[in-house]
């Protein structure tokens, strides 16, 4: 059974015999020391990180993603203009499953400017990519080998919202559901999680009904987490730095509020913006990421979804864009993006707390994780 990680962080709900050492890919910012895609390998039973190789000529690879069978990775090229429009491009690379070494295939334009999110579907025939100067989500398909083909859908959304962050539509992530029926796009710029049907035949995506989810004025929802036993959506809001839980109605695709709560500590006046969210692999607990106050927030959950809860962890954090759980619930890693560094913590799985393991790893501007799959 081959198992994989994405920066998403969701993973499945059973029990995981936990391997010796686990592979990992760093997206980051080219623009500034990065030299790319960085691999890097876990020890699982120390928490050390040690950088393995680097994937050059890649262009602002911030955001990565696998297919589900960890054959083929995805990256982002977050960029404004590609080609001469107004639009970025997502890369794509075959994985050498000895070495994890990655080899180009091909890139297709993303359809708008600074695309952010990739997400692949569950039978590896779409990737789905949120652009966020563009304001929309378009769909790629995936061809015979792991290339891209030239996008066959594309969702353009409109609005704003209070926040002087929000003068027009921003997508940030889209997420497809367990069923591969849903696809939810997060809106930082309207404060709407948009709800689209999903034809896995076609690639395409049709409003749902309703076809949104509206967050409280100037929330600016960024990116959400499935709870593994697909009853439960939480949603976690850059702007106003909160978290929402929702009940999700998988037949329907609709979501319904539950809960809403605040990222930070009680008496907090400072600049903060938050960013990532995941649920742990058994369901029990919920972690967030705060860039600013510079720390993962950490809740229990109920099994009604609500959220109690349990601490804050600063140790080590320096603007966390993402962080992202192992498979096996073992451990948590951040990417500090401003820190240059990528840190190991050790999850308490009775507990959901955290406490530091091994050395932080040096990797200029990290943005995004991925665990490569194994075998047990």
């Amino acid at each position: 059974m081959g198992l994989a990680l994405g920066c998403n962080g969701d993973s499945p709900p059973e029990t995981i015999p936990r391997p010796s050492e686990l592979w990992l890919y760093v997206g980051t910012y080219t623009s500034g020391d990065s030299e790319g895609i960085y691999l890097c390998k876990l020890d699982m039973e120390t928490g050390a990180l040690e950088r393995v190789g680097v994937t050059r000529d890649v262009v602002e690879p911030s955001y990565l993603a696998l297919d589900p069978k960890g054959q083929y990775l995805y990256a982002v090229n977050e960029l404004t203009d590609f080609g001469g429009q107004p639009s970025g491009a997502v890369s794509a690379f075959s994985i050498n499953p000895q070495s994890r070494e990655l080899t180009f295939i091909n890139q297709q334009p993303s359809q708008g400017g600074a695309p952010c999110f990739l997400e692949v579907d569950s039978k590896g025939a779409f990737l789905l990519v949120a652009n966020y100067v563009g304001g929309n989500v378009a769909v790629l398909p995936i061809q015979a080998g792991g290339g891209l083909g030239a996008a066959v859908e594309l969702k353009q959304h409109v609005g704003s919202g209070p926040h002087p962050n929000q003068t027009e539509p921003h997508a940030h992530q889209a997420r497809l559901d367990a069923a591969n029926r849903h696809a939810l796009v997060s809106d930082l710029g309207t404060d709407q999680i948009m709800i689209y049907r999903f034809d896995g035949e076609r690639g395409t995506l049709t409003p749902g009904s309703p076809p949104s989810f509206s967050s409280k004025p100037g929330a600016g929802p960024r990116h959400l987490a499935f709870h593994p036993n697909g009853r439960f959506v939480f949603s976690i809001n850059e702007l106003n730095s909160t978290l929402t839980a929702l009940a999700y109605d998988s037949e329907r695709g609709v979501l319904t509020e539950l809960q809403t709560l605040s990222t930070l500590p009680a008496g907090f006046t400072g600049e903060s913006y938050c960013a990532d969210i995941h649920v742990s692999p058994d369901g029990g607990f919920l972690y967030g990421s705060n860039r600013g106050h510079d720390s993962i927030v950490v809740f229990s959950i109920a099994s009604d979804g609500t959220l109690t809860y349990v601490e804050h962890v600063s140790t080590l954090i320096n603007w966390p864009r993402n962080f992202a759980i192992d498979p096996t619930g073992s451990y948590l890693l951040v990417a500090n993006q401003k820190g240059n560094t990528v840190v190991t913590f050790q999850r308490d799985a009775r507990t959901g707390k955290l406490a530091p393991a091994g050395q932080p790893l040096e990797i200029p501007t990290p943005t995004c994780l991925v665990f490569a799959p194994y075998s047990v």
